[in-house]
């Protein structure tokens, strides 16, 4: 019977895991990848098995789904490892997390403007092509001199 209370979660040796194949599906993220991740410091040595296969844990999942998000919004992979090395280390680095994820948060602001300035002139081009082509098509129809 249920007491109205959500269950306690699972000690972490006891949660749910998923294989690097689970996780590649989910993620988008290549076997060769989600190991390179590893290899370079992003993620934590994931928990493996007895037989030395990787096993990851809901909340490696999740911080592989925020490093999407920076890789996304176009960090480099070496600020990356360095945000990776600064959660690595604790609560003592909260203020330089911070910091970094700000002033990344300032270039993406700055790229977004310089994004929509150029979509906009990009718009303008194309409204000149076609107008180009209407203007033709109305030359090009008989009777087109004539006033209507």
């Amino acid at each position: 019977m249920s007491s109205g209370q959500p269950p306690e979660p699972l000690p972490r040796d006891r949660e749910p895991t998923l294989t690097i194949a689970q996780v590649a599906e989910r993620t988008g993220l290549s076997h060769d990848t989600l190991r390179y991740y590893e290899k370079a410091g992003l993620i934590e040595r994931v928990g493996r098995t007895t037989g030395n296969q990787r096993r990851y844990q809901a909340a490696d999942l999740a911080w592989l789904e925020f490093l999407l998000r920076l890789r996304g919004t176009g960090m480099s992979i070496a600020d990356m490892q360095r945000f990776a090395g600064l959660r690595a280390a604790g609560d003592v680095t909260v203020a330089d997390r911070l910091a970094m994820l700000r002033e990344h948060r300032a270039e993406l602001a700055d790229r977004i403007r310089a994004l929509r300035r150029n979509a906009s002139a990009l718009d303008d081009k194309i409204d000149h092509y076609e107008q180009l082509l209407l203007d033709e098509v109305e030359h090009e129809r008989p009777g087109s001199d004539e006033p209507t």
